[in-house]
C-alpha cells in the first residue's frame, strides 16, 4: 500500500539503484549487496517503474546513468546517507564524526574513492560523506559542507591550499591505441567529449589548437555530462578521450588506459582543498583537508622521472 503522505520507492531497489549507480555496474552492485545480478536488474526495473521513467543506459560493456538518473542518484545517496548517520547517532554504538567533501565526479571516482582507505585506515569512526557535482558550490557553510575540492584556474583560490596542477592528452584503450600512431590517425576515430557548459577548457579544440592543427574533424564524437562516465567509455573501447594528469595516473600505470601520443598540454587549472571556515575547527575536518594536501604531494614526488605532472 502506498503511503498517502510520502510517495517514496520501496528501501530495497532504491538500495540496489544507489549501489548500481556509483559503482555503474550490476554485478558490482549485486557483490556488494550479496545479491545476484538478475535480482539487482529485477530491482532496478522496479523502481523505474514507481518512477515511470529510465535511469540507466544500458550499452555494451557500459552502463551509464541518464540526465534524470544523475538527478535521482545524487537524491537518493544524500538521503540514505542522513539515515544512516541517524540511526548510528541513535544507536550510540560509536561517536559519530562526519566529514562532508564536495567534489567534482571526476575526482570523486577517479582519484577520492581509490585513494579514500588511505584515510579511513587512521581515522575508523570518521565518516567521509562524498557530494559529487558538477556545480561549484560558493558558499560552504550554507550547504552544509566541511571540505571543497575545487577544479579552477590556477591561482584563483583564496585561503584553499593546492593539491596538483595538470597535463592534458589523449587516452584510449590498449588496443585501440595500437590503430593509432600520429594525431593525425584521429580522423578515423570517435573522441569523446564532456558536454558541460563550464568544461571549455577540456574541450579536444584546445588540444588540436596547441598542436597547430586546424578545423580538426574525427570520424565521430560521443558527448557525456560527466568526466568519470567519458573515462569508462574510453576504457571500454569507445573512442579516445582527453585524458587528464595525475588524475588518471593509476588508469594509466595498471595499463587500463594508454596514452598513445608524446603530445601533452599544460592545463591552466588545478585541483585546490578549501574548508568551510565554520568547520575549520573541527578536528576531523583538519585531519581530512590535511590528508588530502599530504597524499596528493606524496603521490606527485612518487612519480617516476619522465612522467607528466
Amino acid at each position: 500500500m502506498r503511503n498517502q503522505r510520502y510517495d517514496v520507492p520501496p528501501l530495497d531497489p532504491l538500495l540496489a539503484f544507489e549501489a548500481a549507480a556509483r559503482n555503474l555496474s550490476f554485478t558490482k552492485a549485486a557483490a556488494e549487496l550479496h545479491l545476484t545480478q538478475s535480482a539487482v536488474s529485477r530491482q532496478i526495473q522496479q523502481l523505474e517503474e514507481h518512477l515511470g521513467l529510465k535511469l540507466f543506459e544500458r550499452r555494451a560493456r557500459t552502463l551509464l546513468l541518464t540526465e534524470n538518473g544523475q538527478l535521482f542518484y545524487r537524491t537518493a545517496q544524500d538521503a540514505l546517507q542522513k539515515l544512516h548517520d541517524s540511526a548510528r547517532r541513535l544507536r550510540g554504538t560509536t561517536k559519530v564524526n562526519t566529514v562532508v567533501v564536495a567534489t567534482t565526479p571526476g575526482f570523486a571516482s577517479l582519484w577520492l574513492i581509490p585513494h579514500l582507505a588511505g584515510f579511513t585506515r587512521g581515522h575508523p569512526h570518521v565518516d567521509v560523506r562524498i557530494s559529487a557535482t558538477n556545480e561549484m558550490i560558493e558558499d560552504l557553510e550554507r550547504a552544509h559542507v566541511d571540505v571543497a575540492v575545487r577544479y579552477v584556474p590556477e591561482g584563483s583560490v583564496t585561503g584553499g591550499r593546492l593539491l596538483f596542477g595538470e597535463t592534458v592528452f589523449p587516452v584510449c584503450s590498449p588496443e585501440l591505441a595500437k590503430k593509432l600512431v600520429t594525431p593525425d590517425d584521429l580522423h578515423q576515430h570517435v573522441l569523446l567529449y564532456l558536454e558541460h557548459p563550464r568544461a571549455a577548457w577540456l574541450d579536444w579544440e584546445l588540444w588540436f589548437h596547441a598542436l597547430g592543427l586546424r578545423d580538426f574533424e574525427p570520424f565521430g564524437k560521443l558527448h557525456f555530462s560527466h568526466y568519470d562516465q567519458l573515462i569508462q567509455a574510453a576504457i571500454d573501447g569507445h573512442g579516445v578521450a582527453l585524458g587528464r594528469h595525475p588524475l588518471l595516473r593509476q588508469l594509466l600505470r595498471e595499463g587500463k588506459l594508454v596514452a598513445p601520443f608524446k603530445n601533452k598540454v599544460a592545463s591552466s587549472r588545478a585541483y585546490y582543498v578549501v574548508e568551510s571556515p565554520a568547520a575549520k575547527a573541527k578536528a576531523p575536518v583538519r585531519e581530512f583537508a590535511d590528508w588530502l594536501v599530504d597524499a596528493t604531494h606524496a603521490e606527485t614526488l612518487d612519480a617516476p622521472a619522465g612522467e607528466a605532472a
